[in-house]
This record gives structure tokens, sequence and C-alpha cells, in this order.
């Protein structure tokens, strides 16, 4: 993730704040049972710019901030090791600005990936390099004593490799939180009132979209095999917020070509057609956030053509994009079966 540009024509304010935290890792998948042996613990650092209305999306989405920020996780299990993530993020604010919600998306090292001879028993990290998110709604106090603030809640955090490199079967913690935040300024942020608004465009739009990447089975150490999905669909604003989405794609995964082929010649006592069609064509509702000019993406799919049952008939995606023009726009998404994620997309499509 990128940050917006924003002028400086009267600077905005900014904070630092600093977290502990502490949890557990649920189970998502019954495989990672014996890496769940203690509760993770961790820091969170964040730096953090304040928007004070400048532009009409901030007003909007009252006045959020954005910034980065920077966690540390202790797994408490020497197959897992720990995690060093960096993020991009977005603080919300609701209820007086007492309520923070804050979305961070970005890239995460871990110390103690799989390793056939050095540590095979780690089953949910396959590469050292991982993409992640967190999520954190916290009770937010700033300026309690001078500079100084308080804030504590809940924090979300995931780890998945996108099946790039398996094993994938990645980790989730959910904790508690509470730290500190201090004010590097020293002073209030003044907030633009609010203008008129400008209306909205709600005219149906067309979306095109060739997204790819590189994936492999679920067969650790099997080669990495490129795949194609081309996606159609429509989507209709229904507020300066949001979009609803329908269309339809096909997906060309060499990888479950190879799967397919795999499961023909090492299982005959579960026999597969080994000429069985790799391709899949699906169908999807979505929705779309927009802040400014990116936006988070949501999707539910049904496979309409499925010559061959893999994971399931219901696939999701979570993602995000980024306009670069009023049309033409960039994404990188998950593309999952509920929590067994099947590929990372790079993507590049069309608005009209």
């Amino acid at each position: 993730m990128v940050f917006f540009g924003f002028s400086q024509e009267n600077p905005s304010s900014s904070f630092i704040d600093v977290n502990y935290f502490k949890g557990y890792i649920p189970l998502h998948n019954k495989d990672i049972l014996h890496l769940i042996q203690g509760h993770p613990e961790g820091t969170i650092i964040g730096w953090n710019r304040r928007t004070t209305g400048k532009k009409e999306w901030q007003q909007r989405y009252n006045y959020p901030d954005y910034g980065a920020s920077f966690m540390y996780q202790d797994l408490k299990n020497e197959t897992l090791g720990n995690t060093f993530g960096f993020y991009g993020h977005f603080n919300f604010y609701f209820f007086k600005r007492r309520l923070m919600f804050r979305v961070g998306s970005g890239v995460v090292a871990a110390s103690n990936p799989y390793d056939k001879n050095s540590n095979p028993k780690n089953n949910a990290f396959g590469s050292k390099l991982l993409a992640s998110s967190y999520l954190m709604l916290n009770y937010n106090k700033p300026r309690l004593l001078g500079p100084l603030g308080v804030q504590t809640g809940l924090v979300f955090f995931h780890a998945s490799n996108g099946n790039f490199k398996a094993p994938n079967t990645s980790v989730n913690t959910i904790a508690l939180n509470f730290g500190l935040n201090y004010d590097l300024d020293g002073k209030e942020a003044i907030y633009e009132a609010p203008a008129e608004y400008t209306p909205v465009s709600k005219k149906v739009k067309y979306n095109f979209v060739l997204r790819s990447g590189f994936n492999q089975t679920d067969v650790v150490g099997s080669e990495q095999f490129p795949f194609y999905t081309l996606s159609a669909y429509a989507d209709k604003r229904i507020n300066f917020f949001s979009a609803l989405q329908l269309g339809v794609e096909a997906f060309f995964s060499k990888a479950l070509e190879e799967e397919i082929h795999y499961r023909s010649v090492a299982f005959p006592e579960m026999p597969s057609d080994p000429e069985a069609d790799y391709k899949r064509v699906g169908g999807f509702l979505g929705y779309e956030l927009f802040i400014n000019n990116w936006s988070v993406v949501a999707q539910l799919g049904y496979y309409l053509y499925y010559p061959y049952d893999f994971e399931g008939r219901v696939y999701n995606r979570l993602g995000f994009k980024y306009y670069f023009s009023e049309k033409w726009f960039g994404t990188v998404s998950v593309k999952s079966h509920i929590a067994t994620a099947e590929s990372v997309e790079f993507g590049i499509g069309i608005r009209l």
C-alpha cells in the first residue's frame, strides 16, 4: 500500500502510537493444531498523519489518518518462530472520534519458515515473505496528559503467502492490545467544515480485468505454475462510498492442471480423470468501497463450469484497487475457498 498525496498548505498534525498485544491463535485449520502452544504477544509501532478536510473524501470519511506501522510478533512456538511486519494503514473514527478502526496491509518476514530438513513441521509458512493484513478496533483518548494519550481494544492479524509456495495453511492471531499515543506537534488539529459535496455519477460502469501470478499445488516441493484470470463485470455506484458488482470470469490455472495429473497417478485407490478440464468459469457478486484513488473489493463467487472438484464450488476474493486515472486501475487480491487461499493475484483493468 502507498499513501495519498496531501497538500501541506496548512500542515496537519501527526502522532505515534506504541501498543503491546497478547492473544491466541484460533484453529481455522486442523493441520495447524500442533503449532498452537502458547499465547502470542508482540508490539505494534505506528506513525500517523491526520487529515483535516482539504479534500472532499477526507470530510466524507470523518477526517481519517493515514500512516505506516511496524509489528513484531512472538508466536510462542519454536517451529513458527517470530514475524516482523511492515504495513501501510488508515485509521477511521466513530462516536466523536473515541472509537478508532485501523486497517493495515503489508508484508511480513517469518523468522523460521518451512524447510524440509531444518523445519519440516512448519506447515503454516511455506516462504519467508508473506502477505499480511491486520485490523485494530480501539477506544482512543488522545492528549490525556498533555501530548500523551491512551488506546486499548482488539487486534486481528493474518499472514499467508497465498499458496505461492507450499505449505500454506497460514496463521491468524486475535489479541487484546493496550497502548500509548503521543502527539508530535503539540497542538490540536483544525478540521475544515464540510463543504457542499460533489454529486456522484450512479451510471452503470463496465469493468474488464486481467489477473495473473504464480502458485503451486498443495504438494510440498512441486513446481510453481502461472495462472490467468479474465473477468468482466458491471458495477453500479449506490452512493459516494460504495458500488455493487455483478460479473463472470474464466480461470486458467496450470497448477490445477498439474494437480489433476498428479492425483490420477499418485492416488490409484482414489482414481480421478487425467483428461479432466482444468479450466473453470465462475459468476460472482461483489462490493467495492472507494477511498480516494484506492478502493477495497470483496467478491463472492460460484463456479458455473466446474469439471474437476477442487476445494468446492464457492470461492471468494478480497483485495485492493488503485485508480491511475478515471478509467485505468491496478489490483492486488487474494482468491480463496473459504479460509484456504488459492492464489495472490496481480491485475490490470479498465472501467468504462
